[in-house]
């Protein structure tokens, strides 16, 4: 049973939402579908009956249904006209009433009053999702007080209309629902409850603001049409985010459960934009395991708390994903949140969308009013470097030069932070495997050894441990980000000589940087293994000097030049799984140990990172390099 908050009268329900909001037409599609009435009463003008129900009749096809309004009304000074649309959208309440009605063969009254020139207002409203565990009229009741009264002019002419209109029907239908914004809901309550059972106002109505005039008769209207919005500018159309919108029409079509949506859906945004981040990427995408993923939905919902909201919104998510799996995660998940799966090409004209701005087909420019908007919507800016276009890509491509080529600093400063960080982990295991244990006597030296003193606890005896100095140092280090690796995958191999005595002698193999140019003179290759020598020194090319022609894979070749260079006896390699006989031969071979350090003990994200390396074509590139350079 509806609540008698909602009742005009025994014959009047109305039903207030908040526009765009996919739980509202939820929770209205629960009610129309579990009472009977015999009438909707759409808050629509009735010039926009037949385009609304044509264009809801090819759904989930969005479109949007506008109405040009004449010249004379245009604001002056900018040269252009103005249009007023409805949005037909699925997740818009009064669409998702129309559709039921529709489907249901329940009569469509539309009371709205027809304008020249439609004139919007809004207002703030609490976050929908508190109806999953809030009844709709202790929700309304909650709001209600903080309902602005409708502004004086055509909206208060548009109110006493309505409620002259659902008197009419009162008297034709035993059951009429009202759909409304509830903005308006109170206003037509008051204004219909001030007129008196012949439609006329009483004479000591203490409302004398709802004296309205009839002008759907005498109001010069345009015929209204039917446009398709392009699939980019979804965002300014629809209430919720496209691709949620969508994964409520997919659970229409299925039968599936759609009535946690609003929080379900975001979590298969960001899983989906993972995939295409992951398939995008390849080699080069951070791994976003389901405890990122859980670290990220933490971190969405304290902002969104702190917003006062409820349920993300699309500038949240981002800022969440740029700061937990950098620029092209967060460029992926604002790219998923805007696809939307239904759209296709259709035979009304296409129309592209702006912010209260839209091109029409014939190329004219219009300021663009909302007939169902919903709540204000603020516009902030997050810097993100997106990735170039494929044209640009290659005009980049045919000036680059082959014979210049030189690195970017932020990069070589940070893997030689690393290489300096596995100096300093190799060195710990060459002095573990010098330690001795001996009984105490008079000093603990380096800390008691509970392992042997458990051992011998029978004897009451207590033993510690002694590590003698290193002898020598480590100057070379091995790092395979990919092995055993593919050739084919990496074609890029070169040695770098150090352009200072803090940076290593460096020698690598990578995938093709020419094949991924992100910027003018810049370009982006991925490591799959390289040598470092610290301090630097002059040496051969290593991928071309004979004498390493008898390794059979690029792993032995680095390992190979590695231990030839090296002056001292130890060697770190940093790999996934530890070296087999063949490379403890080769080092042998060149009398070496080879210090193992498994990749498990490093962080993967580190490891997303420091692969990535950019190649710039000159020195003059590093001046703006910055302004195009992605990190992963």
């Amino acid at each position: 049973m509806m609540h008698s908050l909602f009742k005009f009268s025994d014959r009047i329900a109305a039903v207030p939402v908040i526009h765009g909001s996919g739980d509202f037409a939820v929770e209205l599609r629960r009610i129309m579908l579990a009472e009977k009435f015999d009438c909707l009463a759409v808050p629509l003008p009735p010039s926009f009956k037949s385009d609304v129900e044509r264009a809801i009749g090819a759904l989930p096809q969005v479109s949007i249904v506008g109405q040009i309004e004449p010249n004379d009304f245009a604001a002056e000074g900018d040269g252009e006209g103005s249009m007023n649309f409805v949005p037909v959208d699925p997740c818009q309440p009064v669409i998702a009433a129309i559709r039921v009605a529709m489907g249901e063969r329940m009569v469509r009254q539309y009371v709205d009053l027809d304008v020249e020139r439609f004139e919007a207002y809004s207002g703030g409203f609490p976050d929908p999702y508190a109806l999953k565990k809030l009844p709709l009229e202790r929700f309304v009741a909650a709001v209600l007080p903080a309902i602005p009264r409708v502004p004086e002019g055509q909206a208060r002419e548009r109110v006493a209309h309505m409620a002259r209109r659902l008197l009419e029907l009162e008297r034709k239908y035993k059951s009429v629902l009202f759909v409304c914004s509830m903005l308006d809901w109170p206003w037509v309550r008051e204004a219909y409850n001030g007129l008196n059972e012949d439609g006329e106002e009483p004479h000591l109505n203490p409302l004398p603001e709802y004296r309205a005039r009839e002008r759907s008769e005498d109001a010069t209207v345009e015929e209204t049409a039917v446009y398709q919005p392009n699939e980019k500018n979804l965002f300014f159309c629809l209430g919720e985010l496209p691709f949620i919108t969508g994964l409520y029409e997919q659970a229409r079509a299925e039968l599936d459960d759609d009535e946690n949506l609003s929080i379900d859906g975001v979590k298969e945004l960001l899983m989906t934009a993972r995939d295409r981040y992951a398939a995008d990427l390849k080699k080069q995408a951070r791994p976003i395991t389901p405890q990122l993923l859980s670290l990220l939905l933490k971190y969405v919902r304290n902002l969104s708390l702190v917003e006062r909201r409820l349920t993300p919104d699309l500038y949240t998510l981002a800022v969440g994903a740029q700061q937990f799996a950098g620029d092209p995660f967060a460029l992926h998940v604002a790219e998923t949140a805007r696809s939307y799966p239904f759209n296709g090409k259709t035979e009304w004209p296409a129309i592209s969308l702006g912010i209260d701005q839209a091109r029409l087909p014939d190329g004219g420019v219009v300021r663009t009013i909302n007939r169902l908007a919903g709540p204000p919507v603020t516009w902030r800016s997050l810097e993100l470097n997106k990735r170039p276009e494929r044209e640009k890509q290659k005009q980049w491509q045919m000036r680059w030069n082959p014979f210049r080529q030189c690195s970017w600093p932020p990069e070589d400063v940070a893997i030689e932070r690393f290489r300096t960080h596995t100096f300093e982990k190799a060195q710990q295991i060459i002095g573990q495997d010098l330690a001795r244990v001996e009984k105490f006597t008079t000093s603990v030296q380096d800390g008691i050894d509970i392992r042997e003193t458990l051992r011998n606890w029978h004897t009451g005896n207590l033993y510690v441990k002694i590590f003698p100095p290193n002898r020598g140092s480590l100057d070379a280090v091995v790092m395979l980000f990919d092995s055993p690796a593919d050739p084919r995958d990496y074609p890029y191999r070169i040695t770098w000589h150090h352009e200072h005595t803090e940076e290593s002698t460096l020698a690598f193999f990578a995938t093709d940087y020419r094949k991924n140019v992100v910027g003018p003179g810049i370009a982006q290759a991925t490591y799959g293994g390289c040598m470092m020598l610290f301090p630097p020194m002059h040496i051969g090319d290593v991928w071309h000097e004979p004498f390493f022609d008898k390794a059979d894979t690029m792993e032995e070749r680095l390992l190979m030049a590695t231990c030839f260079y090296s002056r001292e006896k130890h060697v770190a390699l940093l790999s996934a799984s530890p070296p087999g006989a063949a490379w403890r031969k080769i080092a042998k071979s060149f009398g070496k140990k080879i210090v193992h350090l498994p990749l498990s003990q490093f962080s993967a994200s580190t490891f997303q990172q420091l692969r990535i390396v950019h190649v710039l074509n000159g020195h003059e590139i590093r001046s703006y390099a910055a302004e195009f350079i992605r990190k992963a």
